[in-house]
């Protein structure tokens, strides 16, 4: 099935907002009859999700080989359609084959059901090369899809079921939708962490950029699936969200989670997190300094620019319909608060520093934490985790 967008909010990618799930009373029958079941991986899980509920639409499956090359060599499919990053089922498997249905499970639910309508045994190199800008196994998706993912692909269309379970609520594209205001500008912000008091004030303040309607919102819109081996899990990170937004109580921020497995692929993932943005109803997304960036596991060295993800953001937006919200350099500092790094350097004011290493650290060892680096509901929920 599928349903168009209101007329007062964006238009989805692609110009469809579609909703693969069956009803209830249809599962058995979808299911009867399947040639395989194949258990997904947490990464799996959080695509078929995204496929199900809208996420990447106007995709109404998993990519198949030929769409699957064009986004990997150009960032958009056969059509022409922009897109970050293929979407790809993976399998060791070799009893599969085109024309068969599996019936995609995960941690004991049934998700969806597949028909096979592709199947490539991809080049993993030209893969990486394409969408991360290096085959280097020191960048942690090479890693990912040289050594977790499984040497076939797959692609075909997917009748959805069941969505994860999860420790946190994820909304539906159309649920998010109907929470924004008519006729205003959306600015997403994107993020992987805890939300610290810089965080806040980037993100308010894009409230205020020339290029915002006056009574714009902003959907904070934290992805909560896979991220880095050393990111603090979704589960806790979402309890933070939810304290905090009780502590701010601010009627012009939305809240939501996105079930979405990172890449850290800089430019194409932020490309992929607008597409994804704008399927919720997102006008304006916030690019970062080196927005889903990562470094070598070798050397430290960066993959990418600091501002390669804002340029290759800004260049694609008047397709998608967007615009961009660059993120301030914002810096506390004793006389004025938190002001551009610029304000500050001008005006010779004394900026404060708390590196993340110390934060940690202050963390563990039950030091006081100030006030002006996190949120009190922010850190007693670190503490307790």
């Amino acid at each position: 099935m599928t349903s168009t967008a209101p007329q007062a909010l964006i238009a989805p990618h692609g110009g469809t907002l579609v909703d693969l799930r069956l009803p209830a009373d249809q599962w058995d029958a979808a299911i009867a009859g399947v040639d395989h079941r194949v258990e997904c991986s947490d990464r799996n899980a959080c695509d078929v999700e995204l496929l199900m509920v809208g996420g990447f639409s106007p995709l109404r499956g998993f990519m198949g080989e030929e769409d699957y090359r064009s986004v990997v060599e150009s960032n958009r499919t056969t059509s022409g359609l922009l897109f970050g990053l293929p979407i790809v089922m993976d399998t060791d498997r070799d009893d599969i084959a085109v024309g068969q249905r599996l019936l995609l499970t995960y941690q004991g639910r049934n998700l969806a059901v597949m028909t096979v309508e592709s199947k490539w045994e991809p080049d993993k190199a030209r893969e990486a090369l394409g969408c991360y800008g290096t085959s280097s196994l020191e960048h942690p998706a090479v890693r990912m899809i040289a050594t977790e993912r499984g040497r076939f692909y797959l692609g075909g269309s997917i009748v959805g079921m069941e969505l994860p379970q999860r420790p946190f609520p994820c909304r539906t594209p159309a649920e998010v939708r109907s929470g924004l205001p008519s006729g205003e500008d959306v600015v997403a912000f994107q993020c992987r962490n805890p939300i610290h008091r810089a965080h806040y004030e980037l993100f308010t303040r894009a409230l205020h950029a020339e290029n915002v309607s006056e009574n714009g919102v902003v959907l904070v819109h934290p992805t909560c699936g896979p991220t880095q081996g050393d990111d603090i899990p979704g589960a806790v990170r979402f309890q933070t969200y939810e304290r905090l937004a009780e502590e701010v109580d601010n009627s012009r921020i939305r809240w939501a989670y996105l079930p979405y497995s990172m890449h850290m692929a800089g430019p194409r993932e932020a490309l992929q997190h607008m597409i994804i943005r704008k399927n919720y109803g997102c006008t304006h997304f916030i690019i970062g300094r080196d927005m889903a960036g990562c470094k070598s596991s070798v050397s430290g060295d960066d993959f990418y620019g600091p501002y390669q993800a804002q340029d290759f953001a800004r260049e694609n937006a008047p397709e998608l319909g967007m615009q961009t919200v660059p993120s301030l350099n914002l810096v506390y500092t004793d006389e004025e608060g938190y002001v551009t790094a610029e304000h500050a350097e001008a005006s010779n004011l004394h900026v404060k520093k708390l590196s993340g290493t110390q934060f940690r650290k202050m963390l563990r060892s039950g030091e006081d934490i100030p006030e002006w680096f996190a949120f009190r509901s922010v850190v007693d929920v670190l503490r307790a985790a």
